[in-house]
């Protein structure tokens, strides 16, 4: 959808930028980039420096960035539902009719923001103000810069070939951040290939219980 949407939108100076949280690296991504054939640039962030700055806890999420480098909103999800919980079937990875109508319904509503951002610019109903945008900011903790610590740290022992040493870091950083979705899928990748998109992430979906995986989107200011 963000080619589509860059396409249809470049001549007016709007661009997107797409980042890969993936501690896999180049290795791990890059034959998805060269598969989507993306005309935008397309970056790999293995030390999710991104997340970090942004407060990105999972994927897809998205941050709109004026001329001027002002977050004209910050990180929230980018045109997508919980609808996956329990409309896709887990054996056959296929949606039901009304998870498709209900992430169509999602997405488009996004995409008609961003297009009307990107023609009506500041005078958009959808452009916070700056002090709208700095109340939605992301609040990050000093449980949370820990979590990125050791992150990091079991990142790098990982790449080293210590994976034995790495492992109580990795876990460390799920314990202290239990809300970024993207420690847990890369550190359960780290330690076990296929883990990401196995049991452990279906347990912890349904563990949420009445809690969204992805917090809606609220559009207006």
């Amino acid at each position: 959808m963000w080619q589509a949407l860059y396409d249809e939108l470049k001549a007016r100076n709007f661009i997107v930028i797409s980042v890969a949280l993936d501690s896999g690296g180049p290795a791990k991504t890059e034959q998805w980039i060269r598969v989507a054939k993306a005309t935008y640039p397309s970056l790999i962030d293995e030390r999710h420096a991104t997340a970090e700055l942004y407060g990105v806890v999972n994927v897809s999420s998205a941050v709109w960035i004026d001329e001027a480098g002002r977050i004209v909103r910050p990180t929230e999800t980018a045109g997508t539902s919980d609808a996956f919980r329990t409309e896709l079937d887990r054996t056959t990875k296929q949606m039901s009719a009304p998870g498709m109508a209900e992430r169509e319904r999602v997405r488009g509503a996004y995409l008609n923001a961003l297009r009307d951002w990107a023609v009506s610019g500041p005078a958009s109903p959808y452009a916070l103000s700056p002090a709208g945008a700095r109340r939605r900011l992301p609040l990050q903790s000093e449980e949370h810069a820990l979590a990125a610590a050791n992150f990091r740290l079991g990142q790098y022992l990982h790449a080293r070939g210590h994976a034995q040493d790495a492992s109580p870091y990795l876990a460390e950083a799920r314990r202290l951040h239990p809300e970024s979705w993207s420690y847990r899928r890369q550190t359960w990748e780290l330690e076990e290939p296929g883990k990401a998109g196995g049991a452990a992430f279906w347990a912890a979906v349904d563990a949420l219980g009445d809690r969204p995986y992805y917090p809606p989107t609220v559009l207006e200011p």
